[in-house]
């Protein structure tokens, strides 16, 4: 193989995957570098949309981008493994074994040299230690777990179905800890299914049988968004019959219940945990690379990373700097997606020993979709700094052109187009809710 300068990228989320993806077409098709994507699984799907894999209104086989077939579209290599330990002297990643279902080792550990390593591993959810949190919460950290969520969710409605047909007490207490994005959107999504699961049979069960509760510690949902969006999505859960605690502290989770800091039991038989976010406990164990409390890796507004300039990191596992502010980049796709842009130009540059390229993070805004229901939103003004408030169809279709904006950076226009008609075929053919 000859002597390419070898970029090896970490993680294959939504930042990382756009990544490599630019990087291949320009410079590992023109064989000007060689590009090598890690990732601990064999398929991509948009982080943003786990919720919805998880609720069933998403099927997430056909939504699914396959790494080999990709890399190869692609011009970049990729290793199936999970990042375990690095080695800055000799410049290797250590990839920890990969083992089948059974246990049994399939690869042992690897290293892979590199000549520049790019970190972007996202995040996982933070519990803040709450006892009871890990043994008793489903997490939405990963399309693994939101499969798991779904299979468990039919499960609680199918069994709470034969309930109500024997007669017995069959009410399905779930709750959402957490009131962010995903929370508050994910709520909406499990409002839809307890009315759509009866069309399908399980009627038995009505959707007033189905409690949902949304359980901030925060004064208000969506605390880290705009006052009025907050106001705008508490009326909408309201009006979904979905249960909106506010100022709800939780202390501890058991198997059937949650208990608030103030000693209030709410039943729960299905809980959620989606309360926060924290960078991988790895990251704080390669080899002195400096990180803040939250696990992410110190990098500067470069996105290198503070202790080794051969290094770089993004996405929810960094902690970028903005100049005129005390905080750094919030953990959102759009600031993975900038990053990506501003990476990628950077890396160029790089080849070719020109400067990097400084990341300034432009908030476009937040949007919050309710299913099938409706859609809320504020958009920043490009002019005048200000947001204005969206919702209904215009607030759905900017929140619809967000994912198809992260297809195109993978798929290109032209094939973005075919995936579009291809899902409004499976709409028109296919369940409203995947069955099984």
């Amino acid at each position: 193989m000859e002597n390419l300068h070898h970029i090896v990228v970490v993680g294959g989320g939504a930042g990382g995957l756009e990544l490599v993806t630019s990087l291949g077409n320009k410079l590992g098709k023109k064989r000007k570098a060689r590009i090598t994507l890690v990732d601990s699984g064999l398929t991509h799907v948009w982080k943003p949309l786990l919720h919805e894999v998880a609720s069933g209104s998403l099927d997430a086989s056909a939504n699914e981008i396959n790494y080999r077939a990709h890399a190869r579209k692609h011009h970049y290599e990729f290793q199936l493994g999970r990042m375990s330990g690095l080695d800055r002297q000799n410049k290797q990643v250590v990839i920890a074994p990969f083992h089948d279902i059974d246990g049994t080792e399939v690869v042992p550990e690897r290293h892979i040299q590199y000549d520049t390593l790019v970190i972007a591993v996202g995040s996982t959810a933070n519990d803040f230690g709450t006892p009871g949190a890990q043994d008793n919460c489903l997490f939405l950290d990963s399309l693994e777990q939101a499969r798991r969520f779904h299979n468990l969710m039919l499960n609680a409605f199918l069994r709470k179905n034969h309930e109500a047909l024997q007669d017995e007490k069959h009410t399905l207490n779930i709750s959402i800890i957490g009131a962010g994005a995903t929370g508050v959107e994910l709520a909406a999504e499990l409002r839809l299914a307890s009315r759509e699961l009866p069309v399908y049979g399980m009627n038995h069960l009505q959707p007033s049988d189905v409690s949902i509760s949304v359980i901030e510690a925060a004064n208000r949902i969506l605390p880290a968004l705009p006052g009025r969006l907050s106001s705008a999505a508490t009326r909408e859960l309201e009006h979904q019959r979905i249960k909106v605690l506010t100022g709800q502290p939780v202390s501890e989770v058991h198997a059937d219940s949650v208990v608030m800091q103030d000693g209030t039991k709410l039943a729960s038989d299905m809980t959620i945990w989606a309360a926060g976010i924290k960078a991988p406990a790895f990251l704080a164990e390669l080899d002195g690379l400096e990180v803040n409390k939250g696990n992410q890796l110190a990098v500067e507004q470069t996105l290198q990373t503070t202790q080794d300039a051969d290094i770089y990191a993004f996405g929810d596992c960094a902690a970028c700097p903005q100049p005129d502010s005390d905080r750094p980049v919030p953990p959102r796709a759009q600031a993975a997606h900038q990053q990506a842009d501003a990476l990628f130009k950077t890396l160029c540059n790089r080849l070719e020993g020109r400067e990097a390229v400084p990341f300034l993070y432009n908030d476009h805004g937040s949007l919050i979709n309710f299913s099938r229901y409706t859609t809320v939103g504020n958009l920043m003004g490009n002019l005048s700094g200000r947001s204005m408030f969206i919702e209904g169809k215009v607030a759905r279709l900017f929140y619809v052109s967000l994912y198809r904006m992260h297809q195109v950076a993978l798929h290109g226009f032209f094939r973005t187009g075919i995936i579009w008609l291809m899902d409004k075929i499976s709409r028109a053919m296919q369940p409203r809710l995947k069955l099984h």
